[in-house]
């Protein structure tokens, strides 16, 4: 039986960069998940008897909330569910999963890298049938309707068996249970070379890869353990658990510092990799060295070319506007186009679809191709094997020679999380204001060339993104950029990004901080950061 369920609005379901994302407690009042779930479905047309994805990270509440989305689907007229089994599908996954079946979209249940637990994070977004994270156009949509739902289609269908593969007629709609792991680790096997990377592994190559207890476990236990032979234990923290055993999912190098201790300690493994709670970002650590998300870009597109789904060469590349220009110099090398965009991997879906970018990254830890239209963290880390097979060399041989021929761009990003959001809005604010008169004065010794607030102006579809965070160019090519993200739950979060390029290898490989010492300080002179927040140091330093 299908019923229309009378509701009231709820004002605060706005998605962000990656969707709605929300404390557990908020998404459990009457109706709240219900009425998102029903606003993308009206702001959608043309899906009945379609297609629908289904899955998500495996965090508290994810069960429940793929229950309620199979019998609104059944209710709204879909003709089909395919959903992880256990309710699991890394975000990547998912992607392709929807660009495999030709589905209409889908509905992928994460908080990313954000905690999870009965008190901590939950999040819904919906990817369209490019696989892709809804387009600004779509989002708006959703919003404007969540604000004057009155009602919500849903069918008494009870409880569907997430853990048994098959499918079920359920209400008259199809619900098929899939296999999470089967379809994405098909697609890495047309991309790399799976033999040259046993054959690295049974050279008797170590790695350690930290799933921390989110989604890309089972992934990484049968791709890396079982499919390309490494050791067992190889993956670690491999079960995906509702509360991430307690643990922050985000890959970097305060939450994964386990993992960096042994990369950096005496008998260290050849290689160090960890990904969040959803699968889409990537911690890279070679023996004895970190290597940041925007040098890892960098990297691999210099790189790529060794691994058989890219031998025809890239493109383009694609990255965000925070990220370092350390891959500009490699476009500039292979003569390829390089594109900076707004924040949010749905900017590069254009740029995939049309043709013009092959790699794209975000300084966040997120890389990918135009494999699917997501980030794609254990994607990263098997380009990343298969360049070290081809090269038979070090991460950190590597990663010197690229210095040598590209230069080094210092790159650091200070967050100040959980900042009062009037504080932060009131920082903000008061920087645009002075925009105009910071060029041609000094810093620090520095004199600043140029200071605006980033806007991107669309290549393929001609829209303009305004106000995506303050840059402040200085001569020599430092900069300093300032952002509010939109990837928490609870207050701002007042992200800082530092760069400075140094061509001189002599001067290469130092300390991040020290190298941008004066920077930092200019930053905080700049924006008043401690006046405003009343914070004297970051929340988390990457």
């Amino acid at each position: 039986m299908i019923r229309n369920v009378s509701t009231t609005p709820y004002n605060d379901q706005k998605p962000g960069t990656s969707g709605l994302r929300k404390k557990v407690p908020v998404f459990q009042q009457p109706n709240y998940a219900e009425n998102f779930i029903q606003s993308v479905f009206d702001s959608l047309e043309g899906f009945a008897g379609k297609t629908l994805v289904v899955g998500g990270d495996g965090r508290f509440y994810n069960r429940e909330v793929i229950q309620k989305v199979i019998a609104m689907a059944v209710a709204n007229g879909f003709g089909r569910v395919v959903v992880g089994q256990g309710g699991i599908l890394s975000t990547p996954a998912a992607s392709n999963l929807i660009r495999k079946r030709k589905a209409f979209g889908g509905l992928i249940l994460s908080a990313s890298h954000n905690p999870g637990g009965p008190h901590e994070d939950f999040g819904i977004k919906y990817n369209a049938e490019n696989g892709g994270p809804a387009p600004e156009k779509m989002t708006d949509a959703i919003y404007a309707r969540s604000k004057i739902i009155s009602a919500y289609k849903i069918a008494d269908v009870g409880a569907v068996d997430l853990d048994r593969l098959g499918t079920s007629d359920v209400g008259g709609m199809k619900v098929e249970v899939v296999d999470p792991v089967a379809d994405y680790a098909a697609l890495m096997e047309t991309l790399f070379d799976f033999d040259a990377l046993r054959t690295l592994f049974k050279s008797g190559f170590r790695m350690r890869f930290d799933a921390m207890h989110a989604v890309t476990g089972p992934y990484a236990k049968e791709i890396l353990e079982r499919r390309l032979g490494a050791a067992g234990g190889t993956a670690r923290n491999f079960v995906p658990l509702e509360d991430f055993g307690g643990h922050h999912p985000d890959p970097n190098l305060v939450h994964a510092k386990e993992l960096y201790d042994e990369m950096m300690g005496p008998n260290a493994p050849d290689f160090g990799a960890a990904s969040d709670g959803d699968g889409d970002r990537n911690l890279i650590i070679g023996r004895g060295i970190f290597i940041t998300p925007s040098d890892s870009l960098a990297m691999l597109a210099a790189n790529a070319h060794l691994a058989p789904g890219y031998k025809a060469g890239l493109k383009g590349i694609a990255r965000s506007m925070p990220t370092s220009g350390a891959a500009d110099r490699v476009a500039e090398k292979l003569g390829i186009g390089i594109y900076e965009t707004p924040t949010g991997w749905k900017f590069f879906g254009n740029l995939l679809d049309a043709g013009m970018a092959t790699i794209c990254g975000e300084e966040s830890a997120g890389t990918g191709s135009d494999h699917v239209r997501e980030k794609d963290g254990l994607w990263a880390v098997l380009l990343w094997l298969n360049i070290l097979a081809e090269r038979g060399e070090s991460a950190k041989e590597i990663v010197t020679k690229h210095w040598a021929t590209y230069g080094q761009n210092y790159y650091s990003r200070h967050d100040y999380e959980e900042v009062e959001t009037d504080k932060a809005n009131a920082l903000v604010d008061a920087l645009r204001a002075k925009l105009a008169s910071l060029p041609g004065t000094s810093v620090q010794g520095m004199k600043i060339a140029s200071a605006d607030d980033f806007a991107y102006n669309d290549p393929v579809d001609g829209s303009v993104s305004k106000n995506q965070g303050i840059r402040v160019l200085f001569e020599g090519g430092s900069r300093v950029v300032f952002r509010l993200s939109g990837t928490g739950t609870s207050g701002a979060t007042l992200r800082v990004y530092i760069e400075r390029y140094e061509a001189d290898p002599s001067r290469h490989g130092h300390d991040t901080q020290a190298a941008l010492a004066d920077l930092i300080l200019a930053a905080d002179d700049i924006a008043g950061i401690r006046s405003h927040t009343g914070r004297d140091k970051p929340t988390v330093i990457t």
